[in-house]
Formats: C-alpha cells, structure tokens, sequence
C-alpha cells in the first residue's frame, strides 16, 4: 500500500508539473506571440481545461502523500503533499483576481490592460511552476535516498 501510495504521489506530482511548466515556458508565450485579442480569446477554454486536470492532479498528489504517510512513509511526504497542493491556495489569493477579469465575457480582449493581465497573469503562474517543481524535487528526494521502514 505504501509504495503505491508513494508512486502516486510522485506521479501526480510530476505531471502536474510538467504541465506548469509546458504552460509557463511554452503555451503562454506562444499565445501571447498571436497577440492580445486572440490570446484572450483562447484563455478561458484554456483555463477551464486547465483548472479540471490541475486542481484533480494536485488533490490526489496531496492524498496519496497522506496516504503513504499513514502507511509508514516520514512525515516529510505530507509536506510534499502540503507544498505541492500550496498552489491552489495560491491561485485563489493571487491568480484568481486576474483571471476573473480575463474570463468575463464583457471584457475588452484587445485592450491595453488585457494584455498587462495576460503578461500578469504569465509571471504569477510561474510561481506555481515553481512551487510544484520544489514539491517534486522533496518527493523524488524521498523516493531515492529514504529506505522503507
């Protein structure tokens, strides 16, 4: 049960950072390459589909970190957990504010102040590329350099 928990873990964990990191560094920039109208225009199917697979990613990644953890693992697996599910948090206090306002149907899409949000909107995400990745990088630690009890 705890190895299964514990690869779960890491593999949520690590697709949840793969696709940070695949919106941060290439998705993004790509978009805002076509310019603002039509990256306002693809945000919010983006984001929906977006928010679907992230926020599920995350909550099984912190389950399973608990799971593993009441199976035996270090307590140190939950803080992982903790780090990695940090980012939902952290997108409803910082991000959500911006995506309200890039998500309503009403906005201007080619105005001056949507492109500030999108290229806003670019730099807090990469926080929460940066919170998963560090969340990964204590449950890969963990999975290589920590024995079974």
């Amino acid at each position: 049960m705890r190895q299964i928990a514990e690869f779960v873990a890491v593999l949520t964990c690590g697709l949840f950072t793969g696709a940070a990191i695949y919106v941060s560094l290439v998705e993004h920039p790509a978009r805002m390459e076509c310019g603002v109208e039509l990256t306002a225009t693809e945000f919010p199917p983006s984001h929906r589909r977006g928010t679907i697979m992230q926020v599920t990613l995350a909550a099984v990644c912190l389950l399973s970190s608990i799971a593993a953890w009441l199976a035996g693992a270090t307590f140190w697996w939950v803080v992982a957990g903790g780090l990695q599910v940090s980012v939902i948090p952290f997108t409803l206090i910082v991000i959500l504010p911006t995506n309200k306002q890039l998500l309503n149907p009403a906005w201007d899409k080619r105005s001056a102040q949507t492109g500030q949000l999108l290229a806003r909107w670019g730099k807090v995400h990469a926080v929460r590329s940066v919170l998963s990745a560090l969340a990964l990088w204590v449950f890969l630690y963990l999975a290589i350099f920590t024995k079974p009890a």
